[in-house]
């Protein structure tokens, strides 16, 4: 599900472009007279209406023009939250961690290493977000990040998993020159140092209020060691250092005590690995923009032809197959007709 503000701006936009949004919102399931004020919509209309909005108007650019009105002021409680933190590196971590309170459909991380920070924007198990969505949510990450450094701020590197459009005049303008595609991750890349910058409109006084007052919107569970493993083995697979020893010494204990404390929750190294490797291997395939071999590595495989066998034992059928039926699928929900 997905707050109800992540169409802000989004009829406005299409009428400007002279296209009525209420057909394409109903053909997603989205009543156009239900999506003013406070509430939810289902992640997946949305992301189907932002793909369709694309192709009817033809602006490849579509969810960047949409982000051009977004700040940090569009995550609801937890802008509030993020901008009493002290220093950028405390609203990034912030808006990061809660992001879920605005939108369950993204899974969101910052990875500092080598004096570089890097955003990285996907989508949960199971999920698959479009190129629109994407580029929405990485244009306004940008432009939150430009709040609090200076408005010709610019990133290092942006990078986007899906393949470019035939004019990248917008993205240039937005991110700047170096924007690739056909990466192995979405995300903006930057200086560690940014993150240092103090924060000026920070309040000391009110940090704990609207702090608590988020806490009161998240679900009361904590993060499990199952929930952090999972974390670290996304992190980890592309890298080829991904071990439960390696994860083990990153959260302060031994091998055999991060299994006891999996198994205390029903859980095991080799199943999260396994569940971790599904949900991006559906993602690399949905997206069409790798080859076999970059996706066999990227998923932690030693070669194409383990990673073939281990697919081929979780669903059924070849890495192929399964990408052609997904296209196939896709196809026919963007024409509007019912997939066979």
């Amino acid at each position: 599900m997905v707050r109800k503000a992540v169409l802000n701006g989004y009829t406005e936009l299409m009428f400007r472009w002279g296209h009525d949004p209420s057909a394409l919102m109903r053909s997603v399931g989205i009543d156009p007279a239900m999506t003013g004020g406070e509430g939810w919509l289902s992640a997946e209309a949305v992301n189907t209406l932002f793909e369709l909005s694309a192709a009817t108007t033809g602006h490849e650019d579509f969810g960047m023009q949409l982000a051009t009105a977004r700040g940090l002021s569009n995550l609801g409680p937890v802008a509030l939250a993020a901008r009493e933190e002290p220093d950028v590196r405390g609203v990034m971590t912030m808006m990061l961690r809660h992001i879920n309170v605005h939108n369950e459909g993204l899974v969101t991380r910052l990875i500092e290493g080598d004096g570089r920070a890097t955003v990285q924007i996907g989508p949960p198990a199971g999920f698959v977000l479009g190129p629109q969505s994407i580029e929405l949510t990485i244009a306004a990450t940008t432009r939150i990040l430009r709040e609090f450094l200076h408005d010709d701020w610019q990133p290092l590197t942006v990078c986007f998993t899906h393949q470019p459009p035939s004019d990248l005049g917008t993205h240039h303008q937005i991110f700047g020159a170096n924007v690739r595609f056909g990466s192995s991750f979405n995300g903006i890349v930057f200086y560690s140092h940014a993150l240092d910058r103090r924060n000026e409109t920070s309040d000391p006084l009110l940090r704990p209020l609207v702090s608590q007052y988020l806490q009161s919107l998240l679900p009361q569970e904590s993060a499990t060691t199952a929930d952090r493993t999972r974390s670290m083995i996304e992190s980890l697979l592309p890298t080829g250092r991904c071990s439960a020893a390696h994860i083990a010494r990153s959260f302060g204990m031994d091998r055999r005590t991060l299994h006891r404390h999996l198994t205390e929750e029903n859980a095991n190294y080799r199943s999260l690995v396994d569940e971790v490797r599904m949900s991006q291997a559906q993602y690399y395939l949905a997206n069409k923009n790798r080859t076999m071999t970059e996706i066999s590595q990227d998923l932690g495989f030693a070669s194409l032809s383990t990673f073939s066998r281990w697919f081929h034992s979780k669903f059924g059928c070849s890495a192929r197959s399964w990408s052609s039926q997904r296209v196939a699928t896709s196809e026919a929900r963007t024409r509007g007709e019912s997939p066979t």
